[in-house]
C-alpha cells in the first residue's frame, strides 16, 4: 500500500515522497526491506534515535513526530502523535480487521480476565469461534498466541485481529487496559460492546498514570468509541462513566436499580447461584466461580451475551464451569487444608478474595501477599490493614519488587497491619514464606497465595526469575514430606 494511502485522513504536519509499503515496524530491529518505520517517543526511549538503524535494515519510509533531517531517498510523513499514527496506519494496512467480527472490550481495575473467560466459555458453547486478548494469554479458538502486554501495542493488536479474520473468528473478547486506552493501542478498533466493571486505586506511579483522575479518564475513553456500553452501577465512579459516555448504555448491579440485576444470591465454596432479572433472560443462574465479585463479573458477561443475541441455554452452560488460571484457583495438595492462588494485587481485590474465603473456610484464613515495587505506595498500608482485619494469619512477603528493596516494601505494608489486631509474620523471600505457610497450615485452613496469580516469574532490580506458585507448592510439599 502507498504511504499516501496509509496516512490519508490524518492531520499531516509535513510529508515528502511516496512509496509502496510492504510492512510496518515500531522497533528498528524488526524493520525489513520495504517497511514503514514509525518513530514512537516513549517513556523509556525515543524511536527517532533509531532512524539510522531502521534505514539500514530496509525502511523506505518514516512516520515521525519530530522534524528530522533525512536522506532524500527516504519518504516520510510528520504527524502530531505517532502513537495514534501507529494505530491508524496499522488498522489501514490490515484492512480494518476489527470491523469484520464482533468485538467486546472490558475495562476495570479487576475482573477483566474473568469476564473474558466467562464470555469465551458461553460463546464456545454457542458454537462460535472466539478470539481472546487478555492478561493470561491471547487465543484464536484454542490456539495460544504469545504477546507480552495485556493490551498489545496497536500494530501487534491489528496483526492479531487480521489473523483472527483469516481464521474466521465470530467474536473477539479483550481486556482493555487503561494504558492501552491512554496510549492509543486500541485506537481505530471497532468495539461493538464496551464494559466498565469497576475502578479502584491502582496503576498510579512512574510509567503508569500520573493521578487517579488520569486513570479514570483513560478508562472512560472506551465509552466514547464503542456502540453499546455496559456499566456496573454499584461501582464507585459509575456516574462519571455514564455522564461522559457517548454510546447507549445499560447498567448491571446488585445493590442499586439496574437493567441487569442479580437477586437472591446464594454463596457456596465452589460457586454462586442467583436469580437473574434482565431484558433478555429471567431465570436462575449458576456460576462456577465463588464469591460476590463473581456475580458482578457474570452480570457483565450476561449483558454482553444479551446484546450479542446468545440463547439462554448456552449462557447457563457456559457460566456453570469457568476455569481461569490464577483467579480463585485451587491447588491440589492431597492435604486436609486448601491452597488458593489468586491474582489479588490491589486493596479491593484482596478484600474480595478474603471475604469470599471467609464464607466457606472451616478453619483459619491464612493470607500470604506482597506489593509490587515501582507502584502506588499508598496501597501498601491499605492492603496490610485489610489483611489484618480479614485474615486469621497474614504472611507479608515479596511480590515483584522491581527496582525497590523488597524489605522496604514489606515495611510499608506493616504500617497498615500494625493498626489492627491481626496476627502476622514477615518473610521477605516468597518461596520461604510459602514454605512457612504450608508447614504451619492446620486442618480446615485456607491458605491464600495472593498477588502473583497466573504469573510465572518474579521481577527484581537486577533480574527476573522463573516463579510459578503451583510448582513452588508442589516442591515445598515434597520437601515437607522428606
Amino acid at each position: 500500500m502507498l504511504l499516501s494511502k496509509l496516512v490519508q485522513g490524518m492531520d499531516i504536519v509535513d510529508i515528502r515522497g511516496n512509496t509502496d509499503i510492504n510492512g510496518i515496524a515500531y522497533d528498528s530491529r524488526k524493520v525489513r526491506q520495504g517497511s514503514l518505520f514509525v518513530c514512537i517517543d516513549g517513556t523509556i526511549t525515543d524511536g527517532h534515535k533509531y532512524i539510522p538503524s531502521a534505514i539500514e535494515n530496509g525502511a523506505v519510509a518514516l512516520l515521525t513526530q519530530k522534524k528530522m533531517k533525512l536522506p532524500e531517498e527516504i519518504a516520510y510523513a510528520q504527524i502530531k502523535d505517532t502513537r495514534f499514527g501507529l494505530a491508524y496506519v496499522s488498522d489501514k494496512y490490515y484492512g480494518h480487521p476489527s470491523g469484520k467480527f464482533k468485538l467486546v472490550g472490558i475495562t476495570g481495575t479487576k475482573g477483566k480476565t474473568t469476564i473474558t473467560y466467562m464470555l469465551k466459555s458461553v460463546l464456545d458453547k454457542a458454537g462460535q469461534k472466539t478470539g481472546l486478548v487478555g492478561t493470561v494469554e491471547k487465543l484464536i479458538g484454542n490456539r495460544v498466541i504469545y504477546m507480552e502486554r495485556t493490551t498489545p501495542e496497536s500494530y501487534d493488536l491489528q496483526s492479531l485481529f487480521s489473523e483472527m479474520v483469516e481464521n474466521k473468528v465470530d467474536t473477539a473478547v479483550m481486556e482493555v487496559s487503561s494504558q492501552g486506552l491512554k496510549l492509543h493501542r486500541v485506537a481505530c478498533c471497532d468495539f461493538d460492546i464496551g464494559i466498565f466493571n469497576n475502578i479502584t486505586r491502582a496503576h498510579i506511579g512512574p510509567g503508569e498514570h500520573t493521578s487517579f483522575e488520569d486513570y479514570l479518564d483513560s478508562k472512560i475513553k472506551l465509552f466514547k468509541t464503542c456502540r453499546k456500553g455496559l456499566v456496573n452501577i454499584d461501582s464507585n465512579y459509575s456516574r462519571e462513566v455514564l455522564d461522559k459516555a457517548k454510546c447507549d448504555v445499560l447498567t448491571y448491579g446488585i445493590n442499586n436499580n439496574a437493567d441487569i440485576k442479580a437477586l437472591n444470591i446464594a454463596k457456596y465454596s465452589n460457586k454462586v447461584v442467583f436469580d437473574l432479572d434482565s431484558p433478555w433472560y429471567n431465570e436462575t443462574i449458576e456460576v462456577g466461580v465463588p464469591g460476590n465479585f463473581s456475580v458482578y463479573n457474570s452480570l457483565a458477561a450476561i449483558g454482553a451475551c444479551g446484546l450479542l443475541g446468545i440463547s439462554s441455554q448456552y449462557l447457563k452452560k457456559g457460566l456453570e464451569r469457568v476455569d481461569v488460571k490464577g483467579r480463585v484457583e485451587a491447588v491440589r495438595t492431597g492435604r486436609d487444608f486448601t491452597v488458593i492462588i489468586d491474582y489479588a494485587h490491589s486493596p479491593d481485590s484482596l478484600k474480595n478474595i478474603l471475604e469470599t474465603t471467609r464464607d466457606f473456610a472451616s478453619g483459619r484464613v491464612v493470607c500470604l501477599f506482597g506489593c509490587g515495587g515501582d507502584r502506588d505506595r499508598m496501597m501498601r498500608p491499605m492492603m496490610g490493614k485489610i489483611s489484618g482485619e480479614l485474615s486469621d494469619v497474614t504472611i507479608i512477603t515479596s511480590d515483584n519488587p522491581r527496582t525497590e528493596e523488597p524489605a522496604a516494601i514489606v515495611r510499608d505494608i506493616e504500617e497498615g497491619i500494625k493498626k489492627t489486631n491481626g496476627e502476622y509474620v514477615t518473610i521477605v523471600n516468597r518461596k520461604e514464606a510459602i514454605e512457612y505457610a504450608l508447614r504451619n497450615a492446620k486442618k480446615g485452613d485456607v491458605v491464600i497465595l495472593a498477588g502473583k496469580g497466573h504469573e510465572t516469574y518474579q521481577t527484581f532490580k537486577d533480574k527476573t526469575i522463573h516463579f510459578d506458585e503451583r510448582e513452588v507448592v508442589r516442591e515445598v510439599l515434597e520437601l515437607i514430606d522428606g
